[in-house]
């Protein structure tokens, strides 16, 4: 390590990433895609601390109780921008009998803090924001961005609305890097899959169970589509192989919705399907919402019904380039503090970089800490010591990159 890395290691109050995340963890930031008050509480306690650490701090709601919270700290000359970003919000912990511990414990056990969020991504949020205050205090150029917004877990309201206007939150001119903390296992993830969801209409025409013909029942239609798919599927994962990082592309139905359980005797009018497609770099999306909408089209055709594709969300690929700076700075930080060798992967996911990405042409990467395939389910946790390894690796990363001319 150089002596940047040891003074800005130095300032790392290890004692206090731990206690922080404990903290967020035990505040229960669930999304559920209802509640009006979700990330308020997180958004307090860190902007609180940003405030006492004499960052200044902009608090902005995205929606009612769900803010966004950034700090800008500046250095002591101009240079370079870096920004860490992360979310506040955790998905729902599901049915609490599924775990063998509190869902909200913030416990440590075994050298495992417990919990959900503990990987994704209230670690990461922790380690972040004290590694920028290392960095602040071991002395600086250029300036720090520190953002923990909402809505990831649902549309990324939040990275949406910093995207549209940096400067709203005090950020004036371009931001060359942003690490993204979310939970990857040790693996610096410069590449993430892009996402669109789609819901398949089809719409028939509403008759009594014992009268079909009288109808135009969309069920039997909606069977075929997913066939129909299956085989799409097949066919454009042969014409756009599995990327080294990110493995295969994926079209998957995730939900059905047709008719009512209390009237098994009624046709119903309309049936429909949810689509969650996993793309890789160089699908056009476009283009596959198009096919889609081709198939479901002849499939409804063929029996008499209509079908109509609507498209719920769209978040393209992010292909950063390994050499960029902001990768190259962790690459450097993690061969010097990680203690294990570099390695790169994907995200199968999307994250908010995806946003940064796409709405403010920004250069993502991805790495922080928990596993990589703990995310959303049970007995979610993240050792310690990962925790502080990412910490060490941001902060030196940070001081790394916002160093270089």
């Amino acid at each position: 390590m150089t002596a940047v890395d040891t003074a800005v290691l130095d300032h790392l109050d290890t004692d206090a990433v731990v206690a922080l995340t404990q903290q967020l963890v035990r505040i229960r930031s669930v999304n559920d895609h209802g509640a009006t008050v979700v990330e308020a509480p997180v958004a307090d306690v860190v902007a609180d601390l940003m405030r006492g650490f004499g960052w200044p701090v902009t608090v902005t709601e995205v929606a009612p109780g769900r803010p966004n919270v950034v700090a800008v700290v500046q250095g002591s000359a101009p240079g370079r921008t870096l920004m860490f970003e992360g979310h506040s919000d955790v998905v729902t912990p599901g049915d609490d009998t599924d775990w063998t511990f509190d869902p909200f414990a913030g416990d440590i056990v075994d050298g495992r803090l417990r919990g959900r969020g503990a990987a994704d991504m209230k670690s990461g949020v922790a380690a972040m924001i004290h590694a920028a205050r290392a960095v602040e205090l071991a002395g600086f150029t250029g300036r720090l961005v520190v953002g923990v917004l909402a809505d990831e877990e649902g549309m990324m309201r939040g990275a949406k609305h910093f995207a549209a206007s940096p400067a709203a939150y005090g950020v004036d001119g371009p931001i060359d890097g942003v690490i993204v903390c979310e939970p990857e296992g040790g693996e610096i993830c410069p590449v993430t899959k892009g996402a669109v969801r789609l819901r398949v209409d089809i719409h028939g025409r509403m008759a009594h169970g014992a009268m079909p013909q009288m109808g135009r029942n969309p069920v039997p239609v909606v069977a075929r589509l997913i066939l129909g798919l299956a085989e799409l599927e097949q066919q454009l994962g042969e014409r756009y192989p599995a990327h080294p990082d990110l493995g295969p592309f994926y079209l998957t139905p995730t939900v059905l919705a047709a008719g009512s359980a209390e009237q098994v005797n009624v046709i119903p009018a309309l049936a429909s399907v949810y689509l969650d497609l996993r793309t890789l770099p160089g699908m056009e999306h476009e283009g596959l919402v198009q096919v889609i909408g081709l198939l479901a089209d002849q499939v409804a055709d063929e029996s008499g019904v209509t079908a109509r594709v609507t498209v719920i969300d769209d978040r393209p690929p992010v292909d950063t380039d390994r050499d960029a700076p902001v990768v190259q700075a962790l690459v450097t930080a993690h061969a010097a503090v990680g203690e294990s060798p570099v390695v790169f992967g994907g995200v199968p996911g999307s994250t908010d970089g995806t946003i940064l990405t796409r709405d403010a042409g920004l250069e993502t990467v991805v790495y922080g800490p928990g596993g990589k395939w703990i995310a959303h389910q049970a007995d979610e946790y993240a050792d310690v010591s990962d925790i502080l390894r990412c910490a060490r690796v941001f902060a030196v990363a940070a001081a790394g990159f916002l160093a270089a001319p």
